[in-house]
């Protein structure tokens, strides 16, 4: 967990990859260039020049997804004030939910958030879509439905997006809503919402001519299930891909990791509970175990795991 504001990836080196990857697409092709992370997007110091530079390359509309914790900060908001859509997670309306699901690196309350949340709506003139993801019995019940919609009511956003876990969650308690909860959240959150179902499609590998080095890179960003992962090797032959897949197990740089039911392959330095830690704890036993006391290093800037 950090709240530490730096370059943690060489910035030409990103703007090089999008270059090369608009340079290698028809603009038909592509719907929006969006900014996410292996982390919290906003805590790299760069993302500003970014997006204006991508902006400078492309008439596609850019759009940044956050977890919305450092919008608090004036400069942040500055810096996605250039952006096309953002799209903060709202999944609590309330502290101590908020809390429950995201556990906060400390000295980021709700509060806080709420504050941040707020005033990037009042300088922002872009597409603001908060994405409200439901977790099954955690916050798709009436109650809980209602605080977020009572948040979302103050923050007046464009459009309310509703998603569901498609990607490995690290807690093996935690599930996508059924039927009932889904459509509960679609009648409370309002006519601005929508369920946003996973996108069909295959992932560009890019120019990769090792296979395993091509999965790596990816995985890296996020996990990918297995069934994405054989689409996105597609131009590989099934034997290269089984080779590629049993060395990357063998030899320790990805985890092959079983949540809702099905098989994804994630970076290795990933972390994923064992079943025996990932029982479900009330809010109450989580708080003192993840709020502890210590100095708050002195940065201008915060972060919290998703």
């Amino acid at each position: 967990m950090t709240n530490e504001r730096r370059s943690y990836f060489p910035r030409d080196g990103i703007l090089a990859e999008a270059r090369e990857a608009l340079n290698h697409h028809d603009p038909a092709e592509i719907d929006w260039v969006t900014f996410i992370g292996s982390g919290e997007p906003t805590l790299h110091i760069d993302l500003g020049w970014l997006i204006r530079q991508v902006k400078s390359l492309t008439d596609l509309p850019v759009a940044v997804c956050t977890n919305g914790a450092l919008l608090y900060l004036p400069e942040i908001r500055r810096e996605l004030a250039v952006a096309d859509a953002v799209m903060p997670t709202v999944a609590a309306g309330s502290a101590e939910l908020y809390w429950h699901i995201h556990r906060p690196y400390p000295g980021l309350t709700f509060e806080r958030l709420v504050e941040g949340l707020l005033a990037f709506r009042q300088s922002y003139r872009g597409n603001l879509w908060p994405e409200v993801m439901l977790l099954r019995d955690i916050n798709d019940g009436e109650k809980e439905l209602r605080d977020i919609a009572m948040l979302l009511e103050r923050i007046q956003p464009d459009q309310v997006h509703i998603a569901l876990p498609s990607r490995p969650p690290a807690e093996t308690w935690v599930h996508p809503p059924n039927d009932e909860g889904l459509m509960r959240a679609l009648a409370i959150l309002g006519r601005s919402s929508k369920v946003l179902h996973p996108a069909e499609g295959a992932f560009d590998l890019g120019e990769h001519e090792n296979v395993v080095d091509a999965v790596v890179e990816i995985i890296t960003r996020h996990p990918m299930s297995q069934n994405d992962l054989e689409k996105a090797l597609a131009r590989w032959s099934p034997g290269e891909v089984a080779q590629a897949l049993a060395e990357l197990e063998g030899s320790g740089r990805a985890q092959i990791v079983e949540r809702l039911g099905i098989r994804f392959w994630s970076a290795s330095p990933a972390a994923y509970p064992g079943e025996e830690k990932s029982q479900a704890v009330s809010p109450d036993r989580l708080r003192p175990r993840l709020r502890y006391h210590q100095p708050i290093p002195k940065t201008n800037s915060g972060s919290e795991i998703d």
